[in-house]
């Protein structure tokens, strides 16, 4: 057997630290988002929730090597992709990393590279997949996804990262608030348009059926951006120390100020809403996090942790349109908000010391006599925002009329949730019927089962709590007990 051998590019602490960082951001998405997703949903969508952000991984991980690598991170074809093609090859696998449209190269290997962009795809597609939740149609997910990751992610990732014109032009996105967290949101909200409303009593009662899983959830998104914005240097340098700490640093002041917003105007500190004054927070230092120091950081926590909040609890409640559009997790306020309130920070916080220890020639924001650099990034988020709303609508259409597959599921699916879709049950409790309306988010099956029996709907869902009391009331006025209930 031949020995293991290093070559000349190879840093082995850059290698261990980029797949650790990779390794850091798939956490993120599975199980993390699974398992917060299962449990902020109502319970009978607590698994289709969860096996929308399970599916959207494994497929986007498939399109990746396949063509969309390369189209983000390739050879020049247009000014806003790469020429795509597989990445599949031993040679390929084991060769350094280049980015030729940036000309920068890395050192490691390229399937080091191929996986860390692929959990930064893969988290997107999860991220999105909050504003669609409860009522998506799983075959259209499946087909939208593959879709989604060719004609818009790659297209902000190929644009600012992979050497494209925005990346030319000098915008700024340290680690994805544009590529990520503005497509994602802007996507999330378009869709969500197409796609249409949950059931009127989701919308009324969306108490999440474990706050528990919803915080080993936020938990695990929280430490994994360790990874997720300290893996943007491509190296374990000074910088991805300055940014793991601004990472934290922003995020913490964005919960504290979320809660304090909670409290004043609602009475209550809520876990709910420190959970998303915390993904505002991660979301807006994303975009700038080695590129600012401390005190930017406090900054932009400050404001992640504020304007995002009025634009969820006031704009969303109060604007007419927003009450229509059924954006399930408020993507569109934690990450499109979010992520543009952080990318404006850049261009006002950015500094020389910064860009230089990330290796940009930029001369910093506003606050270094930089104020076209404010101007920069708002044209970046223009872009990235107009690109997601015309093919996210694009997709969405072919998909209902030309693959003539519909958007949203059926309303006898709706009423079910996850034993209609999947045949599977979240929580299965045993056999005490009586008590399982008790459990959040179940509703009354309308079935002609009786209430003694015990089927997989009737186990999942739960049978009318009072449905005995009617069977016993029918049995008093006709003086012998029916053995069917009827329905309305």
């Amino acid at each position: 057997m031949a020995a293991n051998f290093t070559t000349d590019w190879l840093d082995t602490g850059d290698n261990a630290w980029q797949l650790t960082a990779a390794s850091l951001v798939a956490l993120q998405s599975v199980p993390g988002l699974v398992v917060l997703y299962a449990g902020i949903m109502r319970s009978k969508w607590a698994i289709n929730s969860a096996f929308m952000a399970f599916y959207g991984f494994a497929a986007t991980l498939i399109v990746w090597v396949l063509w969309a690598y390369k189209m983000g991170f390739g050879i020049y074809m247009l000014p806003f992709v790469g020429r795509p093609g597989p990445v599949v090859t031993m040679a390929q696998e084991l060769g350094q990393s280049c980015l030729p449209s940036a000309a920068l190269c890395q050192n490691f290997p390229l399937s080091t590279m191929v996986y860390f962009q692929f959990v930064f795809a893969a988290i997107t597609i999860v991220i999105m997949a909050g504003a669609f939740l409860g009522r998506m149609s799983f075959r259209a997910w499946m087909i939208f996804v593959p879709l989604w990751i060719t004609f818009s992610y790659t297209i902000g990732a190929y644009s600012l990262w992979g050497g494209g014109f925005l990346f030319q032009r000098g915008v700024i996105d340290y680690s994805g608030g544009y590529v990520i967290h503005i497509s994602s949101g802007t996507a999330g909200f378009v869709g969500a348009h197409w796609i249409g409303p949950r059931l009127a009593a989701d919308r009324e009662d969306s108490r999440p059926n474990n706050i528990l899983c919803v915080l080993i959830g936020a938990g695990i998104l929280w430490i994994g951006w360790n990874g997720f914005n300290g893996g943007d240097p491509y190296a374990a340098s000074a910088d991805a120390g300055a940014a793991v700490l601004n990472t934290n640093v922003a995020t913490a002041m964005s919960l504290l100020c979320w809660t304090i917003c909670d409290m004043i105007y609602f009475k209550k500190p809520s876990v709910l809403g420190a959970v998303q004054g915390m993904i505002t927070g991660l979301v807006a230092i994303t975009p700038a996090a080695g590129v600012v120091a401390g005190w930017g950081a406090i900054c932009i926590g400050f404001a992640s942790g504020t304007i995002p909040w009025l634009s969820m609890n006031i704009m969303g409640k109060k604007v007419a349109y927003f009450r229509k559009i059924d954006d399930t997790l408020g993507i569109f306020h934690t990450h499109l908000v979010a992520g543009f309130v952080g990318g404006m920070c850049v261009g006002l916080f950015a500094t020389v010391e910064g860009c230089a220890a990330f290796g940009l020639t930029n001369p910093g924001g506003a606050i270094e006599g930089n104020g076209k650099q404010v101007y920069l990034q708002l044209y970046g988020a223009l872009f990235v925002i107009a690109w997601n709303m015309v093919w996210t609508s694009l997709i969405m259409c072919f998909i209902k009329y030309v693959l003539r597959i519909p958007l949203r599921m059926s309303e006898a699916e709706l009423l079910a949730g996850d034993d209609a879709i999947h045949g599977e049950a979240a929580y299965v409790l045993g056999p005490c019927e009586a008590h399982e309306h008790l459990l959040a988010g179940h509703y009354i099956k309308r079935s002609e089962t009786g209430p003694g029996e015990l089927g997989m709907g009737g186990a999942i869902i739960g049978h009318d709590p009072h449905a005995g009391a009617a069977h016993e009331k029918s049995a008093a006025g006709n003086g012998a007990g029916s053995s069917e209930i009827k329905h309305d």
